[in-house]
């Protein structure tokens, strides 16, 4: 690139005004997107009553600045062409007066190199340049150099206040025919206030995410909330469409060293910043962020090169078959279908990679997000194949893998407690679920989310616990199926040799208040296979509760059993139980062996071959798992 002395580039500093004598009637504007967007230029062009400024197309990424104005659209004097509405112009598109170019945002680049997509004039924000004649595109790459290249026309509007970024963001001052320095500052966005529902959805959704995954970023509350419950994570990446203050924060919190990723390893790669000034000021010469045009950002080919892609989606609705309704307005930036393409296909791609669709249970109004159908909601995602893993706040479905029956039952386990009765029978009357489907309805309002729990064992095998779901069914069957005729002899006390489904369902849909089944879990997010359960049920007639384990014969002998023993003895304490009772064959010495080494008192009874076991706690302190 060729340098421009101060003096050259200082020559071709004109008024916005002189700018605008510039265009004739017909002609085509590229515009920069959101903070990219050349505010003073655009603001000048939308209030002048010049003749020259007549039947003109705008044309701009995405539409969620503010320079453009509806009022303006309507004048009939501009038209704007977009490929995604924003909140700017999605009441303008209804009425006609925008045209929404459907289009993957990674082929975006193609139709202007082309010529396909004319442009004559290109509006593109830039940082004042440097001593040796360079600037920086600053906070938003989209298609900048795309449209310079194709146009006959190329102003630059200096604004001091943009930071300098790195990445694909260099151009020479000499790629300017016009100058303007900026009279306003960048579009600023503030940040989303942090809600407590959307704080338990980012919980669970953190939960589910590993060390060394590489993470998409939007704006929004569920990202808002998501960087406190991510900061413990360890070599996160990052390669996203937006970056934003919550990001920041995250990359603050030490999580993200981008050491793991495939692709432009060590930099978190983004196409455009959306927030505050303190974000700016961050962003400043800081060579931790890559900022790359929109062909590099949302390229399946190079999302999927970096191992465990995690695609987060906010949503408004999902139904029981996986498919989900996206939201529309301010926040819905990219989340789209045609937008959200690449990143599916990336996500399905990366190996370890998965899709994380995440909302609340009931929207606002009180009304539920977890439906039978969404077959008649705008903006729908009909992707049900591309969802691995469903978040609310009362906790995650794992959809990958799952026929219809299973999905619709995972996915009611997480729907709002006094929405899953209906849904159940709505499944029924669908015929998505059984007619004899088990459900009780107290159980949902009870759901002992406290004892989830995970524990690395001395192999190094990390195992998820948490209570047992109705959804479990088929696990825990594949689960019995595994076990040897000993192993079911041990803990049933019979020759048990089939597990039908009527039998199934009765074991997994337990009374809360009377029953705690607590199952662990091994395997990559959404993949989940249950490999132990612990259960204890309450007495009738007096304060203990009967205890009994099962643990796959493949994972035996790690102290998987002994665990779960004392994750079920504390939650017995804290529900004010005096004890535990067991009864256990005396040729099992393994699990003997549990009880005895679980940190209390174990009084045995013997009769006819079986040890009657009871377990007092008030002798003795339970020791913490």
């Amino acid at each position: 690139m060729k340098q421009t002395s101060k003096a050259e580039w200082q020559k071709r500093v004109v008024s916005a005004d002189a700018v605008l004598t510039r265009i004739e009637p017909g002609m085509n504007i590229f515009i920069g997107t959101g903070t990219a967007e050349p505010r003073t230029l655009v603001k000048r062009l939308m209030a002048s009553k010049e003749y020259n400024l007549q039947d003109l197309t705008l044309i701009q990424l995405v539409s969620f600045g503010d320079a453009i104005s509806l009022e303006a659209l309507q004048s009939h004097k501009y038209r704007l062409r977009t490929f995604f509405s924003g909140w700017v112009a999605s009441e303008a598109i209804a009425a006609g007066h925008v045209d929404l170019i459907p289009a993957r945002f990674s082929t975006i680049p193609r139709l202007i190199t082309s010529g396909q997509m004319a442009i004559d004039i290109a509006f593109i924000q830039i940082t004042p340049p440097t001593d040796t004649g360079y600037c920086s595109l600053g906070v938003g790459m989209d298609v900048a150099r795309q449209a310079m290249e194709q146009a006959d026309l190329v102003v630059g509007e200096i604004n001091a206040d943009i930071p300098f970024t790195y990445g694909d963001t260099f151009v020479s001052m000499d790629a300017f025919d016009l100058l303007v320095h900026s009279e306003d500052p960048p579009l600023y966005f503030d940040r989303w206030p942090l809600d407590e529902i959307f704080d338990r959805v980012a919980a669970n959704v953190a939960a589910v995410i590993e060390d060394g995954s590489c993470l998409a970023y939007n704006i929004g509350p569920i990202y808002e909330a998501l960087p406190k419950h991510l900061a413990g994570k360890r070599d996160l990446g990052i390669h996203t469409p937006f970056f934003t203050d919550a990001l920041m924060d995250l990359v603050c919190s030490g999580a993200v060293s981008n050491r793991r990723k495939g692709i432009f390893r060590g930099r978190s790669l983004t196409g455009f910043a959306l927030g505050s000034p303190q974000l700016m000021r961050w962003l400043d010469h800081n060579p931790l962020v890559e900022f790359q045009s929109v062909d590099r950002v949302f390229s399946p080919l190079d999302i999927a090169r970096n191992p465990n892609f995690v695609l987060i989606i906010p949503a408004r609705r999902v139904d029981l078959s996986g498919r989900a309704a996206m939201s529309i307005g301010k926040g819905a930036v990219t989340t789209g279908p045609g937008q959200l393409a690449d990143f599916f296909n990336g996500a399905d791609l990366s190996p370890g990679g998965y899709t994380i669709l995440a909302l609340p249970s009931r929207n606002r109004e009180g009304e539920p997000n977890v439906r039978l159908s969404v077959e008649d909601n705008p903006n729908l995602l009909n992707q049900p194949e591309s969802m691995d893993i469903v978040a609310t706040e009362y906790g995650i479905a794992n959809l990958r893998g799952r026929t219809l029956r299973e999905r619709a039952q995972a996915l009611i386990d997480i729907a709002h407690p006094e929405d899953r009765p209906g849904l159940v029978e709505a499944a029924k009357e669908a015929r998505i679920l059984f007619a004899d489907q088990i459900f009780l309805a107290d159980s949902a309002h009870c759901y002992p989310h406290e004892v989830a729990t995970r524990h690395n064992f001395k192999n190094g095998l990390s195992v998820r616990f948490r209570a047992i779901r109705p959804s479990d069914e088929e696990q825990m069957r594949r689960l019995f199926y595994r076990f040897s005729d000993e192993a079911i002899y041990y803990r049933y006390f019979a020759p048990i040799k089939t597990m039908t489904h009527a039998k199934m369902q009765e074991y997994v849909n337990v009374n809360y208040r009377k029953v705690l089944s607590i199952v662990g879990v091994i395997g990559d997010p959404g993949q989940g296979t249950i490999i132990a359960e612990g259960r204890y049920a309450r007495h009738e007639n007096k304060p203990y509760a009967d205890v009994a384990f099962v643990v796959d014969e493949e994972y035996q002998g790690l102290g998987i059993a002994s665990f779960l023993f004392r994750l079920l003895a504390r939650h017995a304490q804290q529900q004010g139980l005096a004890g535990l009772t067991a009864d256990v064959l005396t040729t099992n010495r393994a699990m003997l062996k549990v009880f005895e080494r679980g940190g209390f008192p174990v009084q045995a009874k013997l009769e006819e071959g079986v040890y009657a076991l009871t377990i007092p706690f008030d002798k003795a302190a339970a020791t913490t798992p």
